[in-house]
């Protein structure tokens, strides 16, 4: 007959679901503990229970050695014949226990610790025995009964353990009130936790695929399957579902007749915002149905490899293809396992442009590379801000004749000479220049006139200069006057020497 603490281990192991042999175990441990506590002893200790009297027996125990000069250790070697003086079946090699006296002489103290040590062993037990219960259920729904609220965490019972839902596992709209019975997701199971080992979960996106399991029957058979969840608690969740059957509309299926099927999920959820989603195999597609309610103008595959997808959206559509704090794109990426990158037709349009003036930037010629145009020109070119071949190539004969010192000769020279400069990159054949054509003058007609003016004395030479200084108007220009004007001015002075 069993004694009543061995009837007491009994009913203690039933009650934590573990083995009555591992508090047995933890009876002798704080035995050994309590006992070695007392007589300050480093010996070899073991404790033994008796099942029928409830007595625990401690002794010490010494390995039996040949010789006294084997002994190494007197607290752990004991010589045969010292050994066959305590027992006569003694043998070479065996151990030897020596009894040592507990009952009524432990104390309050080592009671005390005994009873540590036996709490400390059941719970490591206990611990072992949940997490090998749940650690192959992660995953799983269950449903849990809220035990207690212990701060951020709510406490559920699983009925075989306890289990813990920290505040991340938690949706922002769901309050709970203890003994109420709710469905969780088994997260994960933690062995070297202080608390309840199981983690569970009701931001899981697992919880709505479950949900829609129980919902709708054709997923429940089947025939529509979930190929895609991405979900942020309490806010907004897309799922991608896809039909085996042609006739059969998944979308259509999910959201139920009126919208009954998706309004009795909502509710579980308090409020959550579900998007269902046709799932399609083209990502481009998918993409622009993953996307809404915004709407997309087009997609572009920016690199396969690495999964990274550029979308464009009109001005208006694209605060809403973003969502509130990026909501709306994070939780399409998450769905597709793709990059995505929004930006809206204006954003697209000055990206171009500035790519377009980049590379143009990029080749910039100096005028120094063109033949013809002489050091002079350059000079009042590169004044006018004028720097490099292609910035005087866009620049047209007005815009040229207005930088000072530039006539329409010389405009013709700098036209020629740019393409010849081009011609000369193609390929093709250089125009010749025309002849006796020099660089422009930058004074006017009537400053060459002003510069020969002579004394009032001498009128006929004045007119003279005059007359040789006016252009012909059919072929003379401003610059082919200014040297003969030069010329008049000269002789004059003579005349009035």
């Amino acid at each position: 007959m069993a004694s009543e603490l061995y009837n007491t281990i009994d009913a203690l192991s039933r009650e934590k679901g573990i083995d009555p042999q591992i508090v047995v175990n933890a009876v002798e441990d704080a035995i050994v503990v309590a006992t070695r506590k007392y007589y300050k002893t480093q010996e070899n200790l073991r404790a033994q229970l008796d099942k029928d009297t409830g007595k625990i027996r401690a002794f010490a125990v010494k390995t039996i050695v040949e010789a006294p000069e084997q002994v190494q250790d007197p607290t752990l070697q004991v010589t045969l014949e010292d050994a066959l003086k305590s027992d006569p079946n003694a043998q070479l090699g065996g151990e030897l226990q020596i009894p040592k006296e507990t009952e009524g002489i432990l104390g309050r103290i080592a009671a005390q610790l005994a009873k540590q040590v036996i709490f400390q062993k059941v719970r490591e037990a206990e611990r072992d025995t949940v997490y090998n219960e749940y650690i192959g259920r992660v995953g799983e729904i269950v449903n849990a009964t809220v035990k207690r609220i212990e701060g951020p965490d709510v406490i559920f019972d699983l009925g075989k353990a306890e289990s813990r839902a920290p505040r991340k596992e938690q949706s922002r709209l769901e309050s709970f009130a203890i003994g109420e019975r709710v469905r969780v997701v088994i997260a994960r199971v933690e062995k070297a936790s202080k608390g309840p080992a199981v983690v569970v979960s009701r931001a899981a996106p697992e919880l709505v695929q479950h949900l829609f399991q129980t919902e709708v029957p054709e997923i429940y058979d089947g025939t529509v399957v979930i190929r895609a969840i991405a979900r942020e608690a309490g806010e907004r969740t897309k799922i991608a579902v896809m039909s085996k059957d042609k006739e059969v509309d998944a979308v259509g299926a999910c959201v139920g007749m009126k919208g009954m099927r998706v309004q009795s999920i909502i509710r579980e959820l308090r409020g959550e915002k579900i998007d269902i989603i046709e799932y399609h195999e083209d990502s481009v597609t998918f993409a622009e149905k993953a996307l809404q309610p915004a709407k997309v103008s087009r997609v572009t595959v920016v690199d396969a490899v690495e999964k990274h997808l550029e979308v464009v959206v009109d001005d208006s559509q694209l605060s809403l293809a973003i969502g509130k704090k990026g909501q709306n794109v994070r939780l399409a990426a998450k769905l597709l396992g793709w990059k995505i990158d929004i930006k809206s037709e204006e954003e697209k349009r000055q990206e171009v442009e500035q790519q377009m003036a980049e590379l143009t930037s990029a080749v910039a010629t100096p005028l120094e590379s063109v033949e013809g145009l002489g050091e002079g020109l350059v000079e009042k070119l590169k004044a006018a801000g004028v720097t490099t071949v292609e910035a005087l190539a866009d620049m047209t004969p007005e815009q040229l004749e207005a930088i000072e010192g530039i006539g329409p000769k010389t405009v013709e020279k700098i036209s020629v000479a740019v393409n010849n400069y081009f011609a000369g990159l193609e390929g093709g054949e250089a125009v010749a220049l025309p002849e006796n054509e020099g660089e422009a003058v930058s004074e006017p007609e009537a400053s060459a006139v002003e510069e020969i003016a002579a004394p009032e004395g001498d009128a006929a030479a004045v007119e003279a200069a005059a007359e040789q200084a006016e252009p012909d108007p059919g072929t003379e220009t401003q610059e082919s006057v200014a040297p003969e004007a030069a010329e008049a001015t000269d002789a004059a002075e003579e005349n009035k020497e």
